[in-house]
């Protein structure tokens, strides 16, 4: 996901979709989903007109599990609108807290 081209346009639109995501919250951690390396990736067809995300949860019995998937894809359907948007939830590779980012680790410690 931090792979950026700079000749290739659909480089931008995977990082303007990376940045809409900082906008949907954990519920119960209350850190954006790309801080708390729940994305693992963004994938944009531009010709295609389709966004696809593929991302976990802190744990397969996340109880807000639904509303954060539901929150992605309202997300992209509302930043996005000229785009299909998909999200595939996936277990493979395990989250942990060392998928953290420096910013999500500030945040979880209040600073």
């Amino acid at each position: 996901m931090t792979n950026f081209d700079i000749t290739n346009k659909s480089s931008f639109l995977n990082m303007e979709v990376t940045e809409a995501l900082r906008t949907v919250i954990d519920p119960e951690l209350h850190i954006n989903i790309i801080d708390l390396g729940l994305v693992y990736d963004v994938s944009v067809n531009d010709s295609e007109k389709q966004i696809v995300v593929v991302m976990t949860l802190s744990s397969k019995y996340c109880p807000m599990g639904d509303a954060i998937l539901n929150s992605v894809k309202n997300c992209l359907e509302h930043n996005f609108p000229a785009f299909s948007a998909e999200v595939k939830l996936t277990w493979e590779p395990e989250w942990s807290y060392d998928n953290i980012t420096e910013e999500g680790l500030r945040q979880l410690k209040g600073y």
